[in-house]
């Protein structure tokens, strides 16, 4: 099994004008994520999670722009260009600005999480 990986070498998914390049090490997949400001995705897209907001841990660095992210708790962070973060379980993000980030998450939580997101986005296309 590989113990790294370069963004260049994955695949890219594209939502729109948001693009992921992942794969995973391990038990985390590891994601490359460009998403340009104002980008946030529908929150009907989580609306199978009893919160309606992700339910996955994600741990990161942002590389570029700005992220505001809202907990079910109604606490608001704002994430900047150089910081590493850790995204608690019942949150949603919007792109303030173009971003790049790198972005760490358990693989099994994520994966369930991504299968409704996607499933959710199709049944509204």
């Amino acid at each position: 099994m590989a113990s790294s990986v370069s963004r260049d070498d994955l695949p890219v998914e594209k939502m729109g004008d948001y693009e992921s390049r992942s794969t995973e090490l391990d038990d985390f997949t590891i994601s490359f994520e460009s998403t340009p400001a104002g980008f946030a995705p529908p929150r009907s897209c989580s609306r199978a999670f009893p919160t309606m907001l992700v339910p996955a841990r994600i741990w990161g660095v942002l590389l570029k722009g700005e992220h505001r992210i809202t907990y079910t708790d109604g606490t608001v962070d704002t994430i900047r260009a150089g910081e590493a973060y850790y995204l608690r379980p019942g949150h949603w993000f919007e792109s303030v600005a173009d971003s790049e980030a790198v972005e760490f998450s358990p693989t099994e939580t994520l994966r369930s999480t991504v299968e409704v997101v996607q499933r959710n986005m199709s049944s509204e296309a």
